[in-house]
């Protein structure tokens, strides 16, 4: 019963990873689809708008033109992230930071897929009230699934908990 638990962990994992993958890939699909030769498309006006852009660096426009090392560096981080997800104990108190570990790994994909197959990320919410960088779904993925592992690293977790797992 044990191995049907395990596996039944990965499936519904998986499952949830091509899941948001599939909404990260559709609303690239419809930037390219609708903003790519519309320009801005105001949401909230002055505050935060659709903008098409193509990223071919890092966050905030970094390294550009850098695609076989990125590439590398987030195959590297992808390989990392499901060797953590593996040791990450199955206990119920451990099932947010497998969640994390989840939508941190597709949205690496996510942006990993535009650089593979189109050579850049496709970027298009804007919030231009502050002038933040163009960003996308999968970046929503990576900074949140990020900002909250840190914190429950930080406040929630102790270092015991992983020396027991041996993690």
């Amino acid at each position: 019963m044990h191995i049907m638990n395990r596996l039944k962990k990965y499936i519904i994992a998986f499952l949830a990873f091509l899941i948001l993958l599939g909404i990260d890939q559709w609303t690239k699909w419809l930037a390219c689809s609708y903003l790519k030769s519309q320009g801005e498309f105001p949401i909230i006006k002055n505050v935060f708008v659709l903008q098409y852009l193509e990223n071919r660096g890092a966050a905030f426009g970094m390294m550009q033109n850098q695609r076989i090392f990125l590439l590398s560096l987030t195959t590297v981080i992808l390989i990392a992230l499901i060797i953590i997800y593996q040791k990450i104990p199955s206990d119920k108190r451990f099932h947010i930071l497998r969640i994390l570990d989840v939508i941190l790994a597709a949205g690496a994909v996510g942006n990993m897929t535009d650089r593979f197959f189109r050579g850049y990320v496709v970027d298009f919410l804007y919030f231009k009230l502050i002038n933040f960088p163009i960003f996308n779904i999968a970046d929503c993925y990576v900074v949140i699934s990020a900002i909250l592992a840190v914190l429950l690293m930080g406040f929630y977790y102790k270092e015991e908990d992983f020396k027991k797992e041996g993690i």
